[in-house]
């Protein structure tokens, strides 16, 4: 395998190891606002896109079909999401921000911004620019399913 192969698992490891801490930092952050993770990242992308269904905001915020019910259903209760009350095609039930989330989603882009610019700090804005670029080309290469679930081998022919 050689060290190629051990460089290719560090990535991954790195990669990792860097969205659990950011996860975990950004949860203390959003602690006082009252929020979890997956609460923020369903309000963000609400914003983002009004009207986008909860089987969509669910691959977004990483979580399950059911756990973003779970998560949109406590966002109701609190008065910052509406659901549609009747389904639409496909079955689809919509989820939009109400007035009352508008302050809250800037109160909690503010702390999570912190977050990333913390994590950041260390690099120059060259080195932030290449780190956006070349995270954007790994999850790019990555987008597409292998078809059988392994991963590629490649030989040398």
């Amino acid at each position: 395998m050689g060290s190629r192969g051990s460089d290719a698992t560090e990535i991954g490891y790195l990669i990792k190891q860097a969205q659990a801490v950011l996860n975990a930092r950004m949860g203390e952050a959003l602690r006082p606002l009252d929020l979890t993770v997956p609460q923020y990242a369903c309000l963000e992308q609400l914003r983002r896109q009004p009207g986008i269904t909860s089987s969509e905001l669910a691959r977004r915020a990483f979580v399950t079909r059911q756990s973003m019910n779970v998560v949109l259903h406590g966002l109701a209760e609190r008065g910052l999401v509406t659901r549609s009350e009747q389904p639409g095609p496909r079955k689809q039930i919509f989820a939009e921000l109400t007035d009352a989330a508008g302050d809250l989603v800037d109160r909690a882009n503010e702390r999570v911004a912190r977050v990333t610019t913390r994590m950041t700090q260390p690099l120059d804005e060259a080195g932030r620019a290449a780190l956006i670029s070349a995270l954007a080309t790994c999850r790019d290469a990555l987008g597409t399913p292998l078809g059988d679930g392994r991963a590629e081998e490649k030989t040398d022919d």
